[in-house]
């Protein structure tokens, strides 16, 4: 029924529901709501369920009312329920129910009321704040022992993208939900959750496939990202060289070709920008999979010729025997920190994931008037995309020559070891897991006197604190070992050699 009184659509249902009819666009501007309220019947005394709470907030109807009935089959119960402003509480404000005859209100002057609320409470988001997003994470099978480390980090992710995280959903299944990851229950609690927190887009922890980010932008009504998008928008934000945004573009079309090719029907000048969306930009989004595939081609050579030049320049550094060293790590380890400390250079330091994206050298002189040149380069992180993997493959390149890897680990997180396995199976997949390495647990000044010490001693590593410059000497001294003298403690063997110790 529109707000004139006039029926605008007749459903038939059953009792277990009834379908929708396709009601077109919303009206223009925000606060608006569809300008239609639905009016259906329940059997027996059922007030308003979930469902009909999902359809008011997906709609955004401007009124949902159940109709009742008696065992007389006369008219009981009405309930109506209505949307209310984010910031007023629950989102969703239910009446007194009260018979139908007795319902006493001007229901346009009331709705127009309701209307001018929600486009005050739209209003007082202020210009330029961030995105404001809820995370999903859906485990299927046996959840992992590190699940709210994952979901830590995902937190951690969405903070170095500037979104404002307002929720979180989690829900544990025997398998995944092929249509939509997460089960038909939780998706309309997440509905709900959605209206209620006014946000701007859902990320999902899992990656999704093609079909499943379709058809919950179709459900949710908003935008939806996974853990790779998330991470390839970080990318976009924080390159800055000529290489890191050719390289982040690049994974970006990958990433998006086969989303191209799901929904061939549908015009991409939809997609709007914010996270996501950063990177190729709105224009590039729009073109066809012809043009993408032509693009990607374009890109491809011209990392092939950008990679030439490095390999100059490695071999140049090289005939002038100046030893490398690299430092790698998880993301926000304090590796660009520990360049900083060690080289007493301005180099940028934030305290958010992947603030280091393109590589920074600078020359280190160690004692007896040795130099040498050290590396920072791109954090890992766990699960890292194969697509970024491969379209930074020519900067972690760099790694190649590196004659000794600083494998800087933050000592005061309790999923320290995940992370150093995480970082060698990057490693691994780029063909360096027999270089030489040595673990550098920094940011001892977090921990217990003398526990980042025995942390290192159990590892075989070396404890320091970039930010207090603090250990620097015992680090020089081990690298300087390994660079001249030919003597390399084996980290690796070390670490199994500990966990072998039952320590």
């Amino acid at each position: 029924m529109d707000r004139r009184g006039s029926v605008t659509h007749v459903m038939m249902g059953d009792a277990r529901g009834i379908e929708m009819p396709d009601w077109g666009r919303l009206r223009a501007g925000r606060g608006r709501l569809r300008g239609l309220r639905c009016i259906h019947a329940h059997t027996g005394n059922e007030p308003i369920d979930r469902d009909d709470e999902t359809d008011l907030a997906l709609l955004r109807l401007d009124a949902m009312v159940a109709l009742t009935t008696t065992e007389e089959g006369l008219p009981g119960q009405a309930y109506v329920a209505a949307l209310q402003p984010a910031g007023g509480g629950a989102g969703i404000e239910h009446l007194e129910p009260c018979p139908p005859a007795q319902l006493d209100l001007d229901f346009r002057d009331w709705i127009r009321a309701r209307e001018e609320e929600l486009s005050r409470g739209d209003r007082t988001r202020e210009v330029g704040d961030g995105e404001r997003a809820i995370l999903v994470s859906v485990t299927a099978g046996r959840r992992p022992d590190d699940f709210e480390s994952q979901l830590d980090e995902l937190r951690e992710l969405a903070d170095s993208a500037g979104v404002v995280v307002v929720d979180e959903v989690t829900q544990h299944r025997a398998r995944v939900d092929p249509r939509f990851q997460i089960g038909s229950g939780r998706l309309q609690d997440l509905v709900i959750r959605a209206f209620q927190s006014d946000v701007d887009l859902v990320i999902f922890d899992q990656d999704l496939t093609p079909t499943q980010a379709r058809n919950l932008a179709d459900r949710l009504e908003l935008r939806v990202v996974d853990r790779t998008q998330l991470i390839l928008d970080i990318f976009a934000q924080r390159a800055s060289t000529a290489d890191g945004k050719l390289q982040v573009e690049l994974a970006q079309l990958q990433y998006m070709l086969p989303r191209l090719a799901q929904r061939a029907d549908v015009s991409l000048s939809r997609l709007a920008g914010g996270i996501g969306g950063r990177g190729p930009g709105e224009t590039k989004l729009e073109m066809d999979r012809r043009r993408v595939r032509n693009r990607i081609a374009r890109l491809e050579r011209e990392l092939r010729k950008l990679r030439g030049q490095r390999e100059s320049r490695r071999k140049r550094r090289a005939r002038r025997e100046v030893p490398t060293l690299s430092i790698v790590g998880y993301t926000n380890a304090g590796k660009s920190t520990l360049l900083r400390a060690l080289t007493r250079t301005e180099v940028h330091v934030e305290d958010k994931m992947f603030a280091t994206l393109d590589p920074t050298s600078r020359r280190l002189r160690f004692p007896r008037e040795r130099e040498v040149v050290i590396t920072d380069t791109v954090g890992f992180i766990r699960n890292l995309p194969e697509s970024l993997v491969a379209a930074f493959r020519a900067t972690l390149e760099e790694l190649e020559d590196a004659d000794l890897l600083l494998h800087v680990v933050d000592a005061a997180t309790p999923e320290f070891e995940r992370r150093i396995d995480a970082v060698r199976e990057v490693l691994s997949e780029i063909g360096l897991d027999d270089k030489p390495e040595l673990l550098v647990f920094n940011q001892i000044d977090r921990l217990p006197e003398g526990a980042g010490e025995k942390l290192a001693a159990r590892f075989g590593g070396v404890a320091v604190s970039a930010l207090e410059r603090s250990g620097l000497g015992a680090l020089i001294d081990r690298a300087e070992d390994v660079l001249w003298t030919g003597r390399s403690d084996d980290t690796r063997a070390a670490q199994r050699a500990a966990h072998g110790g039952g320590q």
